[in-house]
């Protein structure tokens, strides 16, 4: 269920667009131009967000959403909405299939030059006044959406979904296949436009929404380890009243060890040491502080209820053998079997321990008075930790 968190706030919006459109009566006369404002706002909007933040998926469904309203506002026939409902989801495919090279590079540009022909392409169609029968072949027919965008849909909708999205589920990708669902469901309407337009505006707030949560996402949350960041950490310390305790956890010669069995290894070992701080009782809260340091606060938390957790917590790291996949480790399981000893020892994994040692403080009157003063105590008890001796907890 928090893999999929990033999921509750599209499907909301595509929910509350759904109950507006069967509940909300129609614009009255003055208030019609909101239909067309309001979806070409959200979606140019979404395009310069993605634009900016460089996100090339993103801008390619948020300006194919732009350039299809558009292009149906400015010849709302059937045969343009029939390419359109092709176009629109091919676009989308090809940019699921395709690796992720940003929006404002060499990449980015030639999307900009395919738009820009699309255009042209649907501009030409609109213009010539193709009469309806043209669209009447079986292929086409398909009301409302043609079968070929039914079927582009699905792919760009799995792809976006299964591909792209799992296992991370991060707010963006969620959004993109959140923005596709909705354009599908506008598609499906095209023949009621309040409730088209409405699907449409929805298809571009939930890219906005998503590419403003993915911006928190990668500012406040440490992308090697998962746990929040050392910016999430210092807005946490400064909303808390004076009752708290911090520690600075920092992994024993960590320098040496990446030396010794390289930077990759190095940050699977941080990723697990991460893991294993993330299951730190007493109601504390571990973060990403920097390099090999990690923070954990425990809010409204005495030092002397805090220490008996993190003394288990520095147990548990010691006493943690972790399987590290060696480089030549095969992909295949088959291979991988026939690697391994008979005993059933993997041959291909690596077991490595380390150690860490804790430094914590809590606030003390004028002299350990702001969280920067408390957190230079921690420093200053993990320095003493590791010229004790390291692996240890000190105050």
């Amino acid at each position: 269920m928090n893999a999929l968190r990033p999921a509750w706030l599209p499907a909301g919006i595509v929910g509350l667009v759904a109950l507006a459109a069967w509940l909300g009566p129609g614009l009255s006369p003055e208030l019609v131009g909101l239909r067309s404002l309001g979806p070409f706002a959200v979606l140019i909007i979404a395009s310069g967000l993605a634009w900016w933040f460089n996100r090339g998926r993103t801008f390619v469904i948020a300006a194919s959403l732009l350039g299809a309203f558009a292009l149906q506002h400015a010849y709302p026939g059937k045969p343009v909405y029939t390419v359109l409902a092709v176009i629109v989801p091919l676009n989308a495919l090809l940019a699921m299939i395709l690796p992720e090279r940003g929006a404002r590079h060499g990449f980015g540009w030639r999307w900009l030059g395919l738009l820009a022909l699309e255009a042209v392409l649907v501009t030409w169609i609109g213009r010539s006044q193709i009469s309806d029968g043209v669209l009447d072949n079986w292929l086409l027919r398909s009301p409302p959406t043609p079968l070929p965008g039914r079927l582009l849909f699905a792919a760009a909708f799995a792809a976006a979904v299964c591909w792209r999205a799992w296992p991370e589920f991060t707010p963006l990708q969620v959004g993109n296949a959140g923005a596709l669902a909705a354009f599908f469901i506008a598609s499906e309407w095209w023949h009621l436009p309040n409730v088209h337009a409405a699907f449409i505006f929805a298809a571009g707030a939930i890219l906005i929404v998503a590419s403003l949560q993915e911006s928190h996402r990668l500012a406040f949350r440490d992308e090697l380890t998962g746990l929040p960041g050392r910016r999430a950490l210092d807005e946490r310390l400064r909303a808390l009243p004076g009752r708290y305790t911090v520690a600075m956890v920092d992994v024993d010669h960590f320098k040496k060890f990446n030396d010794t069995h390289g930077h990759d290894i190095g940050d699977q070992v941080l990723k697990l040491v991460g893991a294993r701080l993330a299951e730190v009782g007493g109601g504390g809260i571990a973060y990403r502080y920097g390099g090999e340091e990690f923070s954990v606060l425990f809010p409204h938390t005495e030092l002397g209820e805090a220490f008996p957790h993190l003394e288990e917590l520095r147990k548990s790291v010691e006493l943690y053998r972790m399987a590290v996949r060696s480089e030549r480790r095969p992909k295949q399981a088959e291979v991988g079997a026939k690697q391994r000893r008979p005993e059933g020892l993997d041959t291909t994994q690596k077991f490595l321990s380390v150690t860490v040692s804790i430094g914590v403080s809590q606030p003390n009157g004028q002299a350990l008075r702001t969280p920067a003063q408390v957190l230079k105590a921690a420093d200053e008890a993990l320095y003493r930790a590791k010229q004790g001796g390291r692996n240890r907890v000190s105050r």
